[in-house]
């Protein structure tokens, strides 16, 4: 893998999957933009039913820092990451979720191993050190727990926190995925390929703040993605041989 030899002052691709985030997406999209190290956001509407679509062309048209996209049907996280991914122009990229669980403003800890040429995939931890988080649901966080240890068991590595929606990669390690998961089976897909490149390719957790909204505030994810997710380590993990783009 090849290595950024110094911090550029914007060297951040954040790709942005968006759907039904009317009232929390302009906020978020400020808190992105803030930050230094943005070249680009690059955000994909997956065919919203309310007024986000109409309030993300609002702002992309006052910011040219922001690329739109927008899918016809509904496709999914995964599908909106695809997009979001073969459109990414800057040496790192950033996964940054449309609601408030995740704080833009560290991203410095996700970049710094990877631009210090220490690391080529950083995953954000929301189990690692004693960063602040919100407490909530015990079911939802033993699920994680649980889907992260067979992950571990099928992959032999030795996360904290594979379900993280909040992952940096080189650019040209993730544009060389082949991903083909179009929901939430992303994490557990882009964990197993990833993990066929170890030693040469190097992974590392850091811990991050998380606040975590309830269903009523707009959380998506539930069981069914959960059973999605264990289906997806087994099939990539041991019934899937294509792994690049190549």
């Amino acid at each position: 893998m090849s290595e950024i030899s110094e911090p550029n002052l914007r060297c951040l691709s954040v790709i942005m999957p968006v759907y039904n985030e009317a009232a929390t997406v302009a906020e978020i999209i400020r808190r992105v933009l803030e930050q230094p190290v943005v070249q680009e956001l690059i955000i994909v509407d997956d065919h919203s039913t309310d007024t986000t679509l109409e309030v993300l062309r609002m702002l992309a048209s006052k910011e040219e820092r922001i690329r739109l996209f927008s899918h016809e049907v509904n496709q999914g996280k995964g599908a909106a990451l695809r997009t979001g991914f073969k459109e990414a122009r800057a040496n790192v990229v950033v996964i940054q979720d449309a609601d408030l669980e995740y704080d833009p403003s560290e991203y410095g800890k996700l970049l710094k191993p990877i631009l210090s040429g220490q690391a080529d995939v950083v995953y954000g931890s929301r189990f690692l050190g004693s960063e602040a988080h919100r407490v909530l649901y015990y079911w939802h966080s033993l699920g994680n727990y649980f889907l992260t240890i067979v992950s571990n068991m099928a992959t032999n590595l030795n996360m904290t926190d594979m379900e993280t929606g909040f992952k940096a990669f080189r650019r040209e390690v993730i544009q060389k995925i082949k991903l083909e998961e179009s929901r939430f089976g992303f994490e557990p897909e882009v964990t197993a390929k990833l993990a066929r490149f170890i030693p040469k390719l190097r992974i590392y957790e850091v811990a991050v703040s998380y606040y975590g909204r309830t269903y009523e505030e707009g959380k998506k994810i539930g069981w069914r993605d959960g059973v999605t997710a264990l289906f997806a380590i087994i099939k990539y993990n041991f019934f899937t041989s294509k792994t690049t783009n190549d």
